[in-house]
């Protein structure tokens, strides 16, 4: 069995519900993967949605959830 990092019960803490953690986590993952950033996540060595999770669990992104207008 193949350990998660970051783990999963502390990540899902980290947002107001699994839901926007979901979302949040995959707006952040699209964003690496743009050309922007594929240095960036190309020198990390991992893929757009471990690096995604983990700048979340370290609360280098911040899961929020607004009103659309």
């Amino acid at each position: 069995m193949a350990m998660i990092d970051p783990p999963i019960d502390k990540l899902i803490k980290k947002a107001p519900c699994r839901y926007a953690l979901v979302c949040g986590v995959a707006k952040r993952a699209r964003e690496l993967e743009s050309d922007a950033n594929r240095d960036y996540l190309e020198a990390s060595g991992k893929k757009s949605i471990q690096l995604a999770a983990e700048e979340v669990y370290t609360d280098k992104i911040i899961v929020e959830v607004g009103e659309k207008k």
